[in-house]
């Protein structure tokens, strides 16, 4: 099949990969120049370095947060490094020749690119380091993301050691076009190593990510890391309770239901939620949503400033809307984030609205 226009131009860029890798000259400029830059401006500190295999094909798995991440794991690693960049950073011919040089090449996100693994896999077989990000794409706030698939596909196709990687810190490193002097921490595990298999089924590229990315999981909360939501209570009873609950359970977390809250451990818990009931004192830890849409008397203030003048949590949110397409209010980007994946992780009832709202203005 004739390629044409940016199709071609991306062949251009795996045909070069393939065939001479990354340039020596070009790539120790940069090097020399970006690493001491990321020591010093971002007081980047690293964990683990030794556990990157010496010699031969290894695959990287890290978290992505930020563009900076694979200049950050580059200078982390002794060996040069080649990483799947979006299509779009080759929109520019000298930028394009510049990342192609330095060991980047082009990935056509959002589908499956064959032509990207293929460049990947050959490059591991000639005993080069792919570093690979299985979440995908960047994930600037909340938790770590949903892994995808192909990194176990291409751990079981290569049969490469798998070395995880958490990276935190360098989501705050950019404001608009400003980049700021924030701290960048990486740690890195054990490599992990998977029998090779030719032609890997999707499930089992799927069990293979799901061995690898609690490694990641586990080193991005030792590193401080927002943990992802997995123990909820839901204080109140009614319909919109009962929905909740069904909704947070649906999601995969540990939910316990309670007409009054009296009776749990609010240390323990990550999300409150509070359904027609009287906020409780809960963990700094933990976040709180209400399920409510109304206005506090008798000053008509929303739910979230009534609730958190009387609880101190990390984050506060009011739940509302229709039962198939919830609205979260919430000024933490973080929370909202994370639960939002909540939200897609479930299937919505088709119908209803919320009938059980919170009445804290007459119970607070």
């Amino acid at each position: 099949m004739r390629l044409g226009g940016p199709a071609r131009d991306l062949a251009i860029y795996h045909a070069r990969t393939r065939r001479r890798g990354v340039q020596p000259f070009v790539y120790l400029i940069v090097r020399g120049v970006l690493q001491p830059f990321l020591l010093v401006y971002f007081r980047l500190s690293g964990m683990g370095r030794g556990n990157v295999p010496r010699h031969g094909g290894v695959l990287l798995a890290p978290n992505h947060r930020s563009f900076l991440d694979p200049f950050v794991i580059a200078a982390s690693v002794r060996r040069p490094i080649y990483f799947m960049a979006k299509q779009e950073m080759f929109s520019s011919r000298f930028r394009s020749w510049l990342l192609n040089c330095s060991g980047a090449f082009p990935v056509r996100r959002g589908e499956s690119d064959e032509e990207a693994m293929e460049t990947a896999r050959e490059l591991i077989r000639k005993g080069k380091i792919v570093v690979m990000f299985p979440e995908g794409t960047r994930r600037k706030t909340g938790s770590l993301g949903e892994p995808k698939r192909g990194v176990g596909r291409l751990a079981l196709e290569t049969g490469a050691p798998v070395v995880p990687i958490a990276v935190i810190g360098s989501e705050h490193a950019r404001r608009g076009w400003r980049v700021r002097p924030v701290k960048v921490r990486l740690r890195m595990g054990r490599p992990l190593t998977f029998p090779r298999v030719d032609d890997p089924s999707p499930h089992l590229a799927s069990e293979v990510t799901a061995r690898i990315w609690p490694s990641v999981e586990l080193m991005w909360e030792w590193l401080g890391g927002l943990p992802p939501l997995r123990k909820a209570a839901v204080i109140g009873d009614g319909e919109g309770a009962a929905w909740l609950t069904h909704l947070l359970i649906g999601a995969g977390l540990d939910t316990m239901p309670s007409r009054d809250g009296g009776e749990l451990e609010f240390a323990g818990l990550d999300l409150v939620c509070f359904a027609g009931a009287p906020p409780r004192p809960v963990a700094e830890r933990s976040a709180v949503v209400i399920l409510s849409e109304q206005l506090v008397g008798p000053l008509g203030v929303p739910p979230s400033h009534h609730v958190g003048e009387r609880v101190r949590a990390r984050a506060i949110a009011t739940l509302g809307g229709p039962a198939d397409s919830p609205t979260l209010t919430c000024d933490d980007p973080d929370f909202r984030a994370q639960f939002e994946q909540v939200l897609a992780a479930v299937k919505r009832p088709a119908s209803g609205r919320f009938r059980e709202r919170a009445t804290v203005a007459s119970r607070g």
